[in-house]
């Protein structure tokens, strides 16, 4: 049976933080979460004063709640890109890696493991 998934938005501009915000970023998305089933997509635009090249325009962290779909979704993301670093576990009790995909997108990866 295949899983039905609804894409739920939450998004928080530039201009909406208590900082000083340039005016041409108070528009831009400062974080921005997309849930869709069990998984997360948080993304963001450059901080101001950043530059946003072509190589590095776009960063996207996916929390991964299944053990079981981490490797196998980091492998399949990462065919025709390149790993910059492998999946292991983390001193914050997580098994975290990161990838280039094919596009030139950065990635990463994330499974917070269940504390005893």
């Amino acid at each position: 049976m295949k899983k039905s998934y609804q894409l739920v938005e939450l998004l928080s501009r530039f201009g909406e933080a208590p900082m000083d915000t340039p005016d041409s970023y108070k528009n831009k998305i400062m974080h921005a979460t997309f849930s869709f089933g069990d998984y997360e997509i948080m993304a963001s635009d450059a901080m101001p004063g950043e530059p946003a090249n072509a190589d590095s325009n776009i960063h996207l962290s996916i929390d991964v709640p299944d053990e079981t779909e981490l490797q196998p979704l980091f492998t399949k993301l990462s065919e025709g890109g390149w790993v910059t670093m492998p999946l292991a576990d983390t001193f914050w009790g997580a098994t975290f890696g990161m990838l280039v995909d094919k596009f030139g997108i950065k990635w990463m990866f994330n499974h917070d493991k269940k504390k005893d």
